[in-house]
């Protein structure tokens, strides 16, 4: 086998960086005068500003001018950045689900733009407004390469109106420099902004950016030029504490929740460039509910962060490895542990700190330490979280990358085995992007630490892209060893070779209602090393897909398996139910086909149906979800996932229901009230999560939280608690 120890590549492949084409620039001009944000931009500064206009089309082209033109004008003082943009328009039949801040952007009309103040491509800051004033920020990591790298948690004080006209609406921002890190003396960014117009059915960019490429790439940017170089970035301090009430019952376990708790964060500015975030007894109560998910699988399953500490430059310590498989460190692991039933609870907080951004302009580090409670009646020790890492930027895009990941305990306890007193990971990761994101790619190698632990502790990996228009192909290649181990990662699974080579050809036709429409093969193989490298699975994936030029979207796709269970297992999750035996392979085909409706409409829906074999029997699954908008206050919303897996006796056979309806209703742009509801037969869960927020102050909000949960077969309850929370962001 060929094992992959350590990666330098830097010199291996400089064929893949490519000279883009001259991007487009306005300057940014200095003011003194007055502005009102009030969306009129009758102030006469205004008439003398630069523009970034003629927006070029991409959707449903991505050849030609947009239909509707967008003008974006820029003005800046010693404090503020001044924005008026004016977006022409066909009428005014504007599509707005929801008046509730960091709204989804895709399906409804709005504008966006994307500010990357250390000119390096790989990070961003994003500012967003719907015709209405409703507004949106997000931080772009990792070059904008996905849905993993574009975090709305992220929240900064700033001003935003619109007005509406026959024939266009207005947006006028006043965004504080010391929302943005940049350098002292920097007289240039680098930006793009991309629009959704939805009466037109047409996305524009100001930077060109190819179909093939996603919208919100670092990739293609131009530049905006400040007409004199910017000063310190004065940061102010800011506090952010907080009281949360709880009343509650844990009737499974017949334990009181109520309890009262305050504490808060602090972010302080360090220089230019860099954020230091205190925390202590931070709460993590939720007051916005995991999504249940239906697994099927014999393996763990990710779910997003939704914390406030853990979000800020998230991507220096999230993205090391391979984000579905081996990484080395994943936040959610940090505040809850396993008690003596082996069942997962929350485990506090005491207080942390995190220090991250740029040392310089090409070096960022990251440093993370937290320190959570000991448990003794549930045998949880106090441990010491620790996170190092360092960035350095490579040629263009790429860059080199560094992580150590530390938990220990320092504390003698009786019930703690030597071997889990402590574990460490140490790490290298390559991320490779060419200038024109046509190459992408990682290579990593990471290793291992703790008390007896065996020689294959090392994990690593490969990934190569190639992006076009009509070809995409690719490789990804990882190993993880049977002892390797990350006390704070996600691992999916041990002792497993794996390759997963790809290839797309998409074709664009010029006539008819088709957008694009394109072929996929994906065979995925895996091979545990200890069975003399036995393939236990794999996995082929052979799919079409298409795009309307009405926004409709349509795929099939077939499904080739094979596993080859090591251990015994029940797909069905059925309590003490028979499970398939260990030491015997199964082969399983099965299809799939999908449907998205035009998501513009008032009323829209996605159909998944899909049927085959699975492991010694079959399975019918349906996926769907539909979504009624009752513009611009309610949104009301229903998923639903059934999968009918019949087995032959005496193994189990099973009807897995997990349905989920949501009520959003947005009373006004501070007033907020969702509510959502899950039903899983599979975790044998009937929850309730009803939330009213109340936005009264700048990124300060009110929080009233109901939970309920109740058992699915007897509908008794299993726990049950209200909260009231108080959030305030002062700035010293």
């Amino acid at each position: 086998m060929l094992r992959l120890r350590l990666v330098l590549v830097t010199t291996l492949l400089p064929f893949l960086f490519f000279a883009q084409s001259q991007p487009k620039s306005f300057t940014v001009k200095f003011t003194n005068e007055p502005i009102l944000v009030d969306g009129i931009l009758d102030e006469t500064i205004w008439k003398t500003a630069e523009s970034a206009n003629n927006f070029q089309q991409y959707f449903p082209s991505d050849s030609t001018l947009a239909a509707q033109q967008t003008d974006i004008k820029m003005l800046y003082n010693a404090t503020t950045l001044y924005i008026g943009i004016k977006l022409n328009t066909e009428g005014d039949n504007y599509v707005i689900p929801s008046l509730e801040r960091d709204y989804r952007a895709g399906g409804n009309d709005n504008i966006s733009l994307l500010f990357d103040t250390f000119n390096d491509g790989t990070n961003a800051f994003l500012f967003g407004m719907n015709p209405y004033g409703v507004r949106r920020e997000a931080l772009i990591s990792n070059g904008g390469s996905g849905p993993s790298g574009f975090t709305t948690s992220w929240d900064v004080k700033w001003q935003g109106e619109t007005r509406l006209y026959d024939g266009y609406y207005v947006c006028e921002l006043a965004i504080p420099l010391t929302s943005f890190k940049f350098k002292q003396g920097e007289t240039k960014w680098r930006f793009n902004s991309y629009r959704f117009d939805m009466q037109s059915n047409e996305t524009s960019t100001w930077m060109e950016i190819p179909q093939n490429q996603l919208i919100y790439s670092l990739a293609f940017m131009g530049d905006m030029v400040f007409e004199k170089p910017l000063g310190k970035s004065r940061t102010p301090m800011a506090l952010i504490p907080y009281v949360n009430g709880i009343a509650g019952k844990d009737y499974e376990n017949d334990n009181d929740l109520s309890a009262l708790n305050f504490g808060g964060d602090a972010k302080v500015s360090i220089g230019n460039g860099m954020n230091l975030d205190i925390t202590v007894n931070p709460d993590f109560s939720n007051v916005e509910v995991d999504n249940f998910v239906t697994n099927l699988t014999r393996f763990e399953i990710s779910l997003p962060e939704r914390r406030q500490f853990f979000i800020d430059n998230s991507d220096l310590f999230g993205s090391f490895g391979s984000e579905d498989d081996t990484n080395p460190f994943f936040s959610r692991r940090i505040g809850i542990a396993e008690d003596l039933d082996g069942e997962t609870i929350e485990n506090g907080i005491i207080g942390g700190v995190r220090l991250s951004g740029k040392l310089n302009e090409n070096l960022r580090l990251g440093f993370l330490t937290i320190q959570t409670e000991e448990d003794e009646a549930n045998h949880i020790a106090g441990n010491n979280n620790t996170v190092l890492a360092l960035q350095q930027r490579m040629f263009s895009r790429s860059n080199l990358s560094f992580i150590l990941v530390n938990r220990q305990t320092f504390k003698d306890y009786d019930f703690l085995e030597e071997t889990e007193r402590y574990n460490r990971v140490l790490g290298l990761d390559y991320n490779l992007a060419s200038a024109d994101n046509t190459w992408t790619g990682k290579f990593f190698y990471h290793k291992s630490f703790a008390h007896e632990i065996g020689s294959r502790d090392d994990a690593g990996g490969i990934t190569l892209n190639y992006n076009s228009r009509y070809l995409n192909f690719g490789l990804v290649g990882n190993f993880v060893g049977e002892d390797f181990r990350s006390d704070l990662g996600f691992i999916r699974r041990e002792d497993v070779v794996s390759a997963k080579p790809f290839a797309e050809l998409n074709f664009w036709p010029k006539k008819g209602r088709l957008n694009f429409h394109g072929f996929t093969f994906n065979p995925n193989f895996e091979w545990k090393p200890t069975l003399d490298y036995r393939n236990t699975d794999y996995f082929i994936f052979s799919g079409w897909q298409a795009q309307f030029k009405t926004q409709e979207e349509l795929s099939a796709r077939l499904f080739n398996r094979f596993t080859f269970l090591t251990e015994p297992f029940d797909p069905t999750g059925t309590d003490g139910g028979v499970e398939l035996p260990a030491d015997q392979g199964y082969y399983y085909t099965s299809y799939e086909v999908e449907f998205q409706s035009d998501q513009r409409k008032v009323f829209s829906y996605s159909l998944e149906p899909g049927y085959g074999d699975f492991f010694n029997g079959t399975r019918f699954s349906f996926e769907g979800d539909m979504s009624l908008r009752l513009q611009p206050k309610v949104f009301l919303s229903l998923g639903l996932n059934y999968d009918s897996i019949k087995l032959p006796e005496p193994y189990e056979s099973a009807d897995i229901w997990l349905i989920s309806p949501r009520i959003n209703i947005t009373f006004n742009k501070s007033i907020f009230w969702s509510t959502l509801i899950q039903y899983s037969n599979q975790r044998d869960n009937l929850g309730f999560n009803s939330r009213l927020q109340w936005r009264f102050a700048p990124l300060s909000d009110l929080f009233l939280v109901y939970n309920d949960n109740y058992f699915v077969n007897s509908f008794t309850p299993r726990s049950r608690s209200i909260n009231l929370k108080l959030t305030y962001w002062l700035n010293i």
